[in-house]
């Protein structure tokens, strides 16, 4: 685990697990990435973690269990998974939209996943934790009541 802003795959076949890793390492240097084909073993290592920030890459379909699932497991310790949550899916139904709707997931890709959306959703994620560390550091009294929390 690193002290940085890791991201999370998970995906069921774990050579796209793999190949998403891969493709993610291209691209992103603000934390590792790890991945992960056995939602339970993932939700095991998300709940160890230290913190409870991270970006999360998950498809929609996993062996039993959904996606959806997965992220309302852990949502205790992440309570942002939901909206730093990329779900990946083979089809994207109408049910499947109004699941990350009702999710409040904002981020959906079809397989075969495209480099370019897939780094473009991971950047607006990341762009959201690195405008509110700009702020930190500009504003140190913000800093200072947060420390508090």
């Amino acid at each position: 685990m690193s002290d940085g802003l890791d991201v999370i795959v998970l995906d069921d076949d774990p050579g796209i697990s793999q190949v998403l890793k891969e493709l993610i390492e291209t691209f992103y240097s603000w934390g590792d990435v790890v991945c992960f084909s056995k939602a339970e073993k993932a939700i095991d290592d998300c709940l160890k973690r230290d913190t409870g920030v991270a970006i999360f890459v998950v498809d929609v379909f996993l062996k039993g269990m959904s996606g959806f699932f997965f992220l309302d497991s852990i949502e205790k310790k992440f309570p942002s998974v939901h909206e730093d949550a990329i779900m990946i899916s083979g089809k994207a139904s109408e049910d499947v939209v109004n699941m990350c709707l009702a999710s409040n997931v904002a981020y959906l890709l079809e397989k075969p996943v495209k480099p370019y959306a897939l780094q473009l959703a991971v950047r607006a994620i990341t762009s959201k934790y690195l405008n509110f560390a700009k702020k930190l550091l500009r504003d140190p009294s913000l800093a200072q009541s947060i420390s508090r929390l």
